[in-house]
């Protein structure tokens, strides 16, 4: 089976625009089935669709600083994504490709990052239903949202993640904390570089990535594409809604 493999970067908003146009898209059989690697250039966060915006942000850190953040079509966290220490995917594909088990599609396309980890030398663990560990910190995590035919699953990979400010604009719960028994996000939380105890290129963790999607998702071939004009476009449209005060402050 020959996927779609598309990499990137773009803003808070476009990659959360782009990600939709691509769901939308597969869900009308418009496009394949697709593997998205992208960088958020500048930083930015964005949080779960079912979250509120001022329990989970530090709004005042954000404003002051310009620093972009949006609400998901998925559910899941908040996240800081940093462009130079974060990359972010995305899988775009047809139910009955992954699993309609919701629970096996996440240990299926987070079996990527898992693939991808262990092929740079490192002890990474699937904790459901959408961590990867390494050394029980958490280097990665994911969240997903479903249509009817179709799902997007998209998540992150801290290679190099600015821990400190991480820490400045996200405000985790506290009880979620005292639950994995540190007082700091940042205790929490590892990178790449930090397990490795070195630099690694971002190319070779683009090119490991791609080949932990190509044995996890069971793809004979990713062909390198680009998105459609009316992907484009629809992007282009969506980007209006993620930018907008109504959609970000929704909750």
């Amino acid at each position: 089976m020959s996927w779609r493999l598309i990499i990137d970067k773009g803003n808070t908003y476009w990659n959360m625009a782009v990600d939709e146009a691509i769901l939308i898209h597969r869900e009308k059989n418009l496009v394949p089935n697709t593997l998205r690697i992208y960088v958020f250039e500048p930083s930015g966060v964005t949080i779960g669709y079912f979250q509120k915006v001022r329990e989970v942000l530090n709004l005042d850190y954000l404003l002051q600083n310009k620093i972009d953040f949006t609400r998901r079509i998925t559910g899941g966290g908040a996240v800081y994504h940093d462009s130079e220490g974060e990359i972010t995917y995305a899988v775009i594909a047809d139910i009955e490709d992954i699993s309609r088990d919701v629970t096996e599609s996440y240990k299926i396309i987070c079996g990527g990052i898992v693939y991808a980890l262990r092929k740079l030398g490192l002890k990474a663990v699937y904790k459901p239903v959408n961590d990867i560990l390494v050394n029980n910190k958490k280097i990665s995590g994911s969240a997903q949202t479903r249509k009817k035919k179709s799902l997007l699953q998209h998540g992150t990979l801290m290679y190099n993640t600015n821990l400190d400010m991480l820490e400045k604009t996200l405000r985790p719960p506290r009880v979620k904390l005292e639950d994995h028994g540190v007082v700091r996000v940042s205790d929490r939380v590892t990178t790449i570089y930090r397990e490795l105890g070195r630099e690694i290129s971002i190319d070779d963790i683009i090119n490991t990535l791609v080949q932990g999607f190509k044995k996890a998702l069971g793809v004979d071939k990713f062909l390198s594409g680009n998105l459609t004009v009316s992907e484009r476009k629809l992007a282009e449209k969506l980007y209006s809604k993620y930018e907008s005060k109504v959609w970000i402050y929704m909750r």
